[in-house]
């Protein structure tokens, strides 16, 4: 019962005041599964995408963070080919820094910021943590180019 009044909380919340380029959406009745969507901030190569993820929420939530992955293909080197994402808040400690404070709204915003900021030197994909470093410009070309050809309807 804690875990459904906490996600009525937060959907509320999201909705009343929805952060810049964020949306949440309950896929059942059980609030067990959410569909995300992210804008692609501006100054990226992923600027006017729409990148939708899924969201399931364990039962222990909140105090084990969802499982969280892109239903959108993305080029990035935090996020591999099947859409799984390399970011500490979504892993609990002592490898990530998963806290029950940091609630659904918080992990999207951390998402976009990493859309916003790439970590090559935490990666998923090697190559395209490699690239960003090494050529710039052809990851940004890339990454553009996917974000044409996946997430702009």
């Amino acid at each position: 019962m804690q875990k459904q009044q906490r996600l009525l909380r937060e959907i509320a919340k999201i909705a009343q005041s929805p952060p810049k380029g964020i949306s949440l959406t309950s896929k059942d009745d059980k609030l067990n599964v959410f569909e995300g969507s992210i804008i692609g901030p501006e100054n990226t190569p992923y600027y006017k995408g729409t990148f939708n993820l899924e969201i399931l929420i364990p039962e222990n939530y909140p105090f084990s963070p969802p499982s969280i992955k892109f239903l959108t293909k993305v080029y990035h080197p935090n996020i591999d080919d099947s859409g799984r994402i390399c970011l500490d808040l979504i892993k609990m400690p002592p490898k990530g820094n998963w806290k029950p404070t940091i609630g659904l709204e918080g992990l999207l915003i951390a998402i976009k910021m990493l859309l916003e900021n790439p970590n090559p030197d935490d990666p998923l994909m090697m190559e395209i943590a490699e690239e960003f470093k090494n050529n710039k410009s052809e990851f940004e070309r890339k990454a553009r180019t996917c974000t044409e050809d996946y997430a702009i309807q």
